[in-house]
């Protein structure tokens, strides 16, 4: 996980997304507890934000940076929609430790990629250009994402196992 130390976040667009990740790492700290057992309130606002987040850089900033390429998309964003459906499909079970480990260690490489030098906030940020305001204005205004009870069971868990796999986390998969 980041911290703001970490981030070569510089642009507004980049803090505020940054910003973001280090309130989910929070979250999901506090989600986790020492005894093993899951606080329901914290992941419940971690599940919330980070469906919230990803529809931010599905529906707005990856949309935004490949328009500005002339419908070209960054290199970087299959990897970031691989991951995305690994996150997304990680919500849907009942948390258990193994899937709060899950969720942390794609996020790990996935929050890097997002925040580091020359990563993909900044690289939209320059993208944006003068239309970065209005850019930044569209993801403070991104509305929250409706959020389904768990669900349950062997199939689900089969599910999302398969969607690790297809975003190339075989070994996280193995761990559900």
């Amino acid at each position: 996980m980041t911290t703001s130390r970490d981030r070569a976040a510089t642009g507004a667009i980049a803090r505020f997304l940054s910003d973001d990740h280090e309130r989910l790492d929070t979250l999901l700290r506090r989600a986790a507890t020492q005894s093993g057992a899951i606080d329901e309130t914290a992941y419940a606002a971690f599940r919330g934000g980070l469906l919230k987040h990803i529809g931010m850089e599905e529906k707005i900033l990856l949309p935004a940076a490949q328009d500005a390429r002339g419908g070209e998309p960054l290199a970087a964003a299959a990897k970031l929609r691989s991951d995305h459906g690994a996150l997304v499909a990680l919500m849907v079970p009942t948390p258990t430790p193994a899937i709060v480990a899950a969720i942390r260690t794609i996020l790990s490489g996935h929050n890097a990629l997002e925040e580091g030098p020359g990563g993909v906030y900044e690289v939209c940020e320059q993208l944006a250009g003068p239309d970065a305001e209005a850019l930044l204005a569209k993801l403070r205004a991104a509305p929250d994402v409706p959020v389904h009870p768990h669900m349950g069971g062997a199939k689900i868990i089969e599910v999302t196992r398969r969607a690790l796999i297809r975003a190339g986390y075989e070994s996280l998969a193995s761990t559900l």
